[in-house]
């Protein structure tokens, strides 16, 4: 069966209908979403599905960029009652080193300097204000930082040897799935179609795209075809001829239902910046209401190997317990978990990240004619998600572009003196 459509959209993960909605809704595009699975169900909801602003370089490229799709986020929480409880609990950083202190106080200087907002020490000339459990609206921007008494007084269930807290106000978490649902059920109601089915091939002879060929036999005639396949953005490049510059990590997370009632629910997303027994800083923890009602996700990627996109992943047996070990340094009441979890499990589960080598997203046209590409959103695809599908659009619709734009462009990769700054960035920029 032949069919035909202004844009076809492969993958309907949290990318992919951000980039529906903003072709429908936003510009009246005739849009078909086509996904072998069901909406939001690879990898969308396998996340912690937090925001920040804070994205501490090498420059304010990302910062501008999730900046914007946080305006955009905004936007969408008022239009929608907030249906998706998007929240400015923000992130805080915790360090028991005194170096790292100082470190983390250069650093926020520095973002502060990109654009994020105004550092404020406490104890200094004014009070700290803490965070609300739910709601952003009429809330602090930049970042505190915290020491002594005014510590002790914010976050009482850290680790007494814990020196200073860095917390990021423009941040906090959402329900990422209900947030899709809500731009999904927008785009369908503008005239966006959803196929059930997978993208098998794309003509594109002439050097342009053509249609594209379905595993059940059907072909949609089109001109324009945006690839936001997620983790199988590689696989579907192939289908025209392209080999992009991405790669694989294998990225997890413990569900803990908090029965000790060790994290109050109001807590902000708790990252320990600090090692732990050898492995890398970065132990996360954010409360989060499931089923019970007192889950926790809790996170640490101490390991960043490249690994081939399988799906179902496999899960290493014992990083539940590795990981409950290391966000017991942050906060010491979740210690007696650990036990239990080495005698009964946890439920883990994840999914790939599938980023190029300085981390950053690729968001444009491909060599050929017709095609875009909308990936590698490695750690802030749920975030980044309404800003990186805006600037797609814009690229497909021939609207005016932002000045950060070229930086998302997969032919930057194509300057060398680009390539060479990479070198010196190192794979971890941008990865918390």
């Amino acid at each position: 069966m032949r069919s035909n459509a202004d844009i076809v959209i492969c993958g309907a993960g949290i990318t992919g209908i951000a980039a529906a909605y903003h072709l429908a809704v936003r510009h009246g595009r005739r849009v078909l979403l086509v996904d072998e699975r069901q909406p939001l169900t690879l990898t969308s909801d396998k996340g912690t599905q937090g925001y920040r602003n804070w994205w501490p370089g090498p420059d304010d490229t990302m910062l501008r960029l999730i900046s914007r799709s946080i305006d955009l986020m905004e936007e969408t929480a008022r239009e929608s009652g907030n249906a998706f409880r998007l929240n400015r609990r923000g992130y805080l950083f915790a360090t028991a080193n005194e170096a790292q202190a100082t470190e983390m106080e250069a650093t926020a200087r520095q973002v502060s300097s990109y654009g994020m907002g105004p550092l404020r020490l406490h104890p200094g000339s004014e009070p700290y204000r803490p965070a609300p459990a739910e709601g952003f609206e009429d809330q602090p921007v930049g970042a505190d930082l915290l020491r002594g008494d005014s510590l002790r007084r914010a976050f009482p269930y850290l680790a007494p040897e814990t020196v200073a807290a860095l917390h990021i106000r423009r941040a906090g978490c959402f329900n990422g799935i209900a947030f899709g649902q809500w731009m999904l059920t927008r785009a369908l109601s503008n005239g966006a179609e959803f196929v059930h089915d997978a993208v098998v091939g794309v003509d594109h002879s002439g050097g342009r795209v053509n249609n594209v060929r379905l595993a059940s036999g059907g072909v949609i005639e089109t001109s324009q075809l945006v690839i936001a396949a997620g983790p199988a953005l590689p696989n579907v490049a192939r289908m025209l001829d392209l080999e992009l510059p991405v790669v694989h990590e294998l990225h997890a997370k413990v569900t803990l239902r908090d029965t000790r009632h060790a994290v109050p629910r109001h807590a902000p997303f708790l990252i320990w910046n600090d090692p732990v027994a050898n492995r890398r800083g970065g132990a996360h923890l954010r409360p989060v209401d499931l089923t019970h009602g007192d889950e926790l996700y809790l996170l640490w990627t101490y390991e960043t190997d490249v690994q081939p996109y399988v799906w179902p992943p496999t899960f290493d047996a014992a990083y539940a317990r590795i990981v409950l070990e290391g966000t017991a340094q942050i906060v010491p009441a979740l210690a007696p978990y650990i036990a239990q979890v080495a005698r009964d499990g946890a439920q883990v589960d994840g999914g790939y990240y599938c980023k190029t080598a300085e981390n950053r997203p690729l968001v444009g046209p491909l060599p050929v004619e017709g095609a875009y590409v909308l990936g590698a959103v490695s750690g802030s695809g749920i975030m980044g998600a309404h800003g990186c599908a805006e600037l797609v659009a814009a690229h497909v619709t021939g609207a005016t572009l932002p000045d950060y734009a070229k930086w998302f462009l997969p032919s930057r990769y194509d300057d060398p003196a680009y390539r060479a700054l990479i070198e010196q960035w190192g794979p971890l920029v941008g990865q918390l």
